[in-house]
């Protein structure tokens, strides 16, 4: 036991520790810099929306055109957009916001395969980020909805931590809307069968805590009706 205790001591001060210890350090003073950039850069750009979706989707995609024209029409209603700033469902995101001449807002994730922002972002909005859970706060604590559009585990992560949050009260109930039905129903089916059902794992007022469309205006319509007893002003 003491020869152990021994070994743990002498772990703890050696070389390598004190450059782990290190880089701890300076990991820390970088995730607070991703935090005041975020809180400053958002915090003054009123309300926004966000939409979710795979960066694999094409322009010639129908729902590469469904993000795009949400986005647009959210604008008309005094919203800016935030998308995680690449390519596919993103870039649908941020380029109907453009054409809406609303604010166009890029979280970017720097990743081996895509970490540039997409040309469709305002140039003083364009946030990037090393850290998946800082840009995931920024999303959660800037937007006033969100938009899911068919996508990867980014998408789900994005979902599912959302409605955590609303579910556990940790953040205000706001619209989450998954568009697509022909995408999420299989997801939703099993939620309400597997988890609501056989194991009891949600309870019946979790399944409202979403709504699923398959139209443009469908999803504006349950944004604009949710904030429809709100003043908003938009500072942009």
């Amino acid at each position: 036991m003491e020869h152990n205790e021994k070994k743990i001591k002498e772990a703890f001060q050696s070389k390598d520790w004190q450059e782990i210890k290190a880089n701890d350090s300076w990991m820390m003073f970088k995730i607070i810099a991703e935090f005041m950039e975020g809180f400053e850069k958002l915090g003054k750009i009123g309300p926004c929306v966000s939409i979710f979706g795979s960066a694999r989707t094409k322009p010639e995609n129908e729902y590469y055109k469904i993000a795009e024209e949400i986005a647009f029409k959210l604008t008309q209603k005094g919203y800016g957009i935030i998308t995680g700033g690449g390519p596919g469902i993103m870039e649908a995101g941020n380029k109907g916001a453009k054409q809406g001449k609303g604010k166009s807002v890029g979280l970017v994730i720097k990743l081996p395969f895509e970490n540039s922002g997409n040309d469709f972002i305002d140039n003083d909005k364009l946030i990037d980020f090393d850290y998946f859970f800082a840009r995931k706060v920024m999303f959660e604590k800037y937007s006033q909805g969100y938009i899911v559009m068919p996508g990867g585990f980014g998408t789900l992560d994005e979902l599912f931590a959302s409605l955590t949050l609303i579910q556990t009260e940790k953040i205000g109930k706001f619209p989450i809307i998954l568009v697509g039905k022909s995408f999420w129903l299989g997801l939703i089916d099993w939620i309400k069968s597997t988890m609501l059902e056989k194991h009891k794992t949600i309870s019946p007022k979790d399944i409202d805590l979403f709504s699923v469309v398959d139209s443009a205006d469908e999803a504006v319509e349950i944004i604009d009706n949710f904030y429809s007893k709100y003043i908003l002003s938009p500072n942009f």
